[in-house]
Order: C-alpha cells, then structure tokens, then sequence
C-alpha cells in the first residue's frame, strides 16, 4: 500500500510517500480503507521528535492519528462492526495511508463527508474535554484562545450551545469566521488584555487555551492573577505558570463516547466542521508545513 513515513525526525523533508506492507487486524481491531485523514498539530510535533520521551514513535513511522473510512477487514473478537461500515476514529498504524488499523472507532452517520467525519475524533474529543475540566456553564464567559483552529471552532460551538458566552481570539482576517461560530472575536498579541476586558468588562470565568502562541501571562492576569480554570492544550509553558495542561483521552471508552456524540452533533447540523484545505498523499509535507506555520481557518485533511 501507499503510505508516508519518516524514518529520523526533522522537518517536513523528511516525509516520503513509499510502498510499505498492508497492515492486517489482530484481535479486537478492523483494518479500515482510508478516505481521510486529519492533520494535527500533534503530527508535525512528533515528527521533529519534541514528544519522543512521551509518546513511543518507532522509526520507520507512519504518521497521522484520526481517519474516517471503510472497514475491510475484521479481526478476531469483533462483533459490532463489519466489512463495509462506514466508521471514524483514531487510527493504531498511522492514517496517512490507505490502511490504517483500528480498535477505538464509531458509525460514521450516512449525511456526513468524509472529510468532516475525519475532523472529529481529536478535536471534539479534546474540546470536551477542556469544557468539561473547566466546568463552564450556562452564563459565564470563556475566553478561548485559538477559536478558528480546528480545536478552538468545536470548543466555541460546544460551549454556545451550553449557553456560554464565548470570546475567541483569532487573526482579524478569521473574526467573521470565528462570528459566524457564535463568539466574539478578538485580536491577540500585544493589548490582549485590554481588548477582552472592554467586550468583558465583568470579567472572564474560564480560558481555553488551544493556540499555545504565549497567551497564558495575559489570561491569568483577566482571570484576576489566579490560575484556577485555565486550561491549555498547547503551551508548553504551562507548568511554569501553574497552569493545567491536558492532553489525550482517559481511556478509550471516553473516547468511543465523544466520537458518537459528536458525529450525531454534525449530522444534525449542530456541529459545523469546516475545511481549510485538503491534500493528497503526496502533498503531507505541505499539509503539515501549513499546520506548522498556524492560522488554518478549519481542518487541513488528507486524501488518500
């Protein structure tokens, strides 16, 4: 099968499109057709080799954490699903590919594209999450840095439709875009502080971090100097300032639980997953480099 790995980490030249062999599903997991694969920050993160001491990446590696596609293989104890369901899910071999192994996966809704649907396990799942962990409720306001990522534009729409007032930070050139999620878009950088606090002057109750672009010094001080409900995803910077950072899932159940919810979400057109640009296999390199240099208004998506 096609397939992009690198074999030493560095930069986006170290991506090849190569033939490899075809993954085959052990107990407990389906082998799947790759219709779509997400691109996460997470990726090119791993490919430089920053989060080798945590996250095992064996080397030659097959890159890529969530798809959506096509169930084509079974393996021993599988019950639920069968060659030909449509699914979504976190991949176990990488999903830059066209196969990918599976144990963590859910139905892929009929009126849901590809792409979409390959959209949803990493963001959805981690913009629960940080909501849930910051328990932000009805009337309160939460400032979310990052709010037309791919992350940050599920976290706005969830936490609207929890009737939170949400005010997202974002380039001006994505303000429409972050208005048209449902929050009130803001600049960062340099005056941050005083721009949150003239659209909130009653204050913020919680910040989401999920841009990781040094915001947390400006977001203590509108939280009024306590770190308490300010969680981040993407600075690594975190513990020096007393801040909570999470990343992954507790288990897989949780994980299961968000694809469904968040599927249904969609298909019912609660849920708005938009696009950014799509890539073929041959175009990793670039998919990543865009991930890398930040600001993609939605989800950057591979096609195998």
């Amino acid at each position: 099968m096609k397939a992009i790995q690198f074999e030493e980490f560095g930069g986006p030249e170290v991506l090849h499109l190569k033939d490899v062999g075809e993954p085959h599903a052990g107990p407990g997991q389906v082998r799947v057709a790759v219709k779509a694969a997400g691109v996460n920050p997470m990726d090119y993160k791993i490919r430089h080799g920053w989060l080798k001491d945590f996250f095992p990446t064996p080397l030659p590696y097959v890159p890529g954490l969530e798809f959506a596609g096509v169930v084509d293989e079974i393996g021993e104890g599988v019950t639920e699903y069968a060659v030909g369901d449509e699914v979504l899910g976190w991949s176990a071999t990488g999903s830059y590919a066209e196969y990918a192994l599976a144990d963590v996966i859910a139905p892929k809704p009929a009126g849901l594209g590809w792409a979409q649907a390959a959209a949803i396990p990493i963001a959805g799942e981690t913009a629960r999450r940080v909501l849930d962990l910051l328990a932000v409720a009805d009337g309160e306001t939460l400032l979310l840095h990052g709010a037309s990522g791919g992350v940050g534009a599920v976290a706005v729409q969830l936490a609207v439709a929890r009737g939170v007032n949400v005010i997202g930070t974002a380039a001006p050139a994505n303000h429409d875009y972050v208005r048209s999620l449902g929050a009130v878009p803001v600049a960062y950088g340099d005056g941050l502080v005083e721009r949150v606090r003239k659209v909130a002057p009653q204050g913020v109750d919680a910040v989401f971090d999920a841009a990781g672009k040094g915001a947390l010094p400006d977001s203590i001080e509108l939280r009024g100097g306590t770190t308490d409900r300010i969680v981040t995803i993407a600075d690594g910077e975190a513990a020096e300032y007393g801040v909570t950072m999470t990343s992954g899932a507790p288990n897989d159940e949780s994980r299961r639980d968000s694809l469904v919810r968040n599927a249904e979400l969609a298909v019912e057109g609660g849920l708005h997953l938009r696009i950014a640009e799509t890539f073929p296999l041959s175009g990793a390199a670039e998919a990543q480099t865009r991930s890398e240099e930040g600001h993609p208004t939605g989800k950057l998506v591979i096609v195998p």
